[in-house]
């Protein structure tokens, strides 16, 4: 069973059907004791970065995502916001993240008028490292991403990189925590590749 964080800022239908694709049963919920039986998190999330944060905290799943992930070491895969969320902090706000993952959030500052914000569409990525995540990948993976900020690693956790204009870590990945700046529930079978290789090797 894999749980979905519902902290309303997300559409969570869209994951939880793609899931249902591979055969894989969810739940969506915003209900802490729900989480701490959890085996495996999905943390998604679209809009801003303080506003993430804050409902994480007033639905009161704060501390019991902290618990979960670094204590027990429950696999999580945070999708767009949710893996911004992963990091220290962000541009895009004040409130400081999760730092499970040492990285920080920094905007988009288009060098030419071509590369427009939000990054929208679909992209390739490549792998720079070895991942389960990418394991048995389709040749030359591309996924749909749609964000203004990208996460930039201080240590070894980036996995994959993107480019648009810059050179980005669209993929990351610390022990149980994972991230990825795309939506793989919207990158077809890229997505539901990487989704799969989720549930099944962490």
């Amino acid at each position: 069973m894999v749980t979905i964080v519902d902290y309303k800022v997300g559409n969570l239908g869209s994951i939880q059907n793609m899931l249902k694709k591979i055969g894989v049963p969810s739940m969506v919920t915003s209900d802490p004791k729900q989480i701490k039986t959890a085996q495996k998190i999905i943390l998604p999330g679209v809009g801003a970065y303080d506003s993430g944060v804050n409902s994480l905290k007033e639905h009161g799943l704060w501390d019991v995502l902290n618990d979960r992930v670094l204590n027990d070491r429950t696999p999580v895969l945070g999708i767009c916001l949710g893996m911004q969320l992963l990091c220290n902090r962000s541009e895009e706000g004040k409130e400081k993240g999760l730092g499970w993952i040492d990285a920080d959030v920094v905007r988009f500052r288009p060098s030419e008028k071509k590369f427009k914000t939000p990054h929208m569409g679909w992209n390739y990525t490549k792998a720079v490292s070895d991942s389960l995540l990418f394991k048995d990948m389709y040749p030359d993976p591309k996924f749909y991403f749609v964000h203004s900020f990208y996460a930039l690693a201080n240590d070894a956790s980036s996995i994959a990189k993107t480019i648009y204009d810059v050179t980005f870590d669209s993929v990351l990945e610390k022990d149980n925590i994972l991230g990825t700046q795309f939506h793989p529930e919207k990158s077809h079978k890229f997505g539901m590749k990487l989704l799969k290789n989720f549930i099944e090797n962490y």
